[in-house]
């Protein structure tokens, strides 16, 4: 396992992405970041008299975003379609997986999500981008690659 001892860059991240219609996962392409956000619920514990709050770990959840150049011209198939139609078509859940150094070192992240928002910018003076936002559903997982 090629993990990454140090820090990481990103200019080799990866997301792949997939749909229920899709039997495999496929490249987005234009990739400018990504991010991915967890978090765990704290249930508090505190009984009368301890003078003081405790706190017990309570469920997870995960979410993110990532940005990318809109492009239009992808075979349907591809990561970039499907992360539009998944909202377009209210896709209910998708599988996606982040490398944030690459394939070949570092980490894998994958779950199943729910595509939440697709939003197109264009300006005259720049490219075409699209924001992506998406929902976990079930645990993160993460792989040493």
């Amino acid at each position: 396992m090629a993990t990454n001892e140090t820090t990481y860059t990103g200019e080799s991240g990866v997301i792949k992405f997939t749909d229920n219609s899709s039997s495999s996962v496929v490249g987005v392409a234009s990739v400018r970041s990504f991010t991915i956000d967890q978090e765990l619920d704290a249930i508090e514990s505190t009984v009368m008299g301890s003078g003081a709050r405790t706190y017990i770990p309570g469920l997870r959840q995960f979410s993110g975003s990532m940005d990318i150049y809109f492009r239009d011209d992808t075979a349907a198939g591809s990561g970039n379609i499907n992360l539009f139609d998944a909202v377009n078509e209210g896709t209910t859940t998708s599988l996606i997986e982040l490398y944030p150094s690459g394939e070949t070192t570092g980490i894998k992240l994958s779950g199943t999500v729910i595509i939440t928002g697709h939003s197109i910018t264009a300006n005259f003076d720049g490219m075409v981008e699209a924001s992506v936002t998406f929902q976990g559903s079930g645990a993160l997982t993460k792989a040493n690659l």
